[in-house]
């Protein structure tokens, strides 16, 4: 019998992503606090900017973003966000999406897996994803449940379940 695998990768869905970002912005046009004090979301780039006149108010921008991605799925463990920088008379804000595992971080796991995991599991980084594999299905499974456990400073998933 061949072995089983999977693979564990570090991924984030653009679409959902954008979908979240335009519900923000619409939330931040039609609410009362926010009017009049020139806050916006916006994709700038790769990176997403928050604009508004106050520190607390692009803080709060950032926060309604972080609760559409919640609630659209998305890990917060995704969203890199840096200090709000003050701009002439606004304050903005970048934050950018992380996908993909370093090598470092696939490391790591694929230590975990070695020291903790059950015998005869094997992992290897191939580029941004980590692949595992055993004979018995069962072995994953319990894999799965480590990683899950354990946690890491980065979102991950379990794809390809062969």
């Amino acid at each position: 019998m061949a072995d089983s695998s999977f693979d564990i990768v570090s991924k984030v869905d653009r679409q959902e992503v954008d979908n979240a970002l335009n519900q923000a912005a619409k939330e931040i046009s039609q609410r009362y606090d926010f009017r009049g004090v020139g806050a916006s979301i916006a994709w700038s780039g790769e990176q997403i900017e928050i604009r508004a006149n106050a520190e607390e108010r692009a803080n709060a921008v950032l926060d309604i973003f972080q609760t559409k991605l919640i609630k659209r799925g998305i890990s917060l463990k995704a969203l890199e966000t840096g200090e709000p920088q003050a701009s002439g008379k606004e304050f903005r804000l970048f934050s950018t999406i992380k996908e993909g595992i370093s090598t470092d971080d696939a490391k790591k796991v694929a230590k975990l897996i070695r020291d903790e995991g059950p015998k005869g599991v094997k992992a290897q980084v191939q580029g941004d994803e980590l692949r595992v594999t055993s004979k018995s299905r069962d072995a994953l499974q319990e894999v799965q449940r480590l990683v899950r456990e354990k946690d890491f400073d980065f979102a991950v998933q379990f794809v390809n379940y062969r």
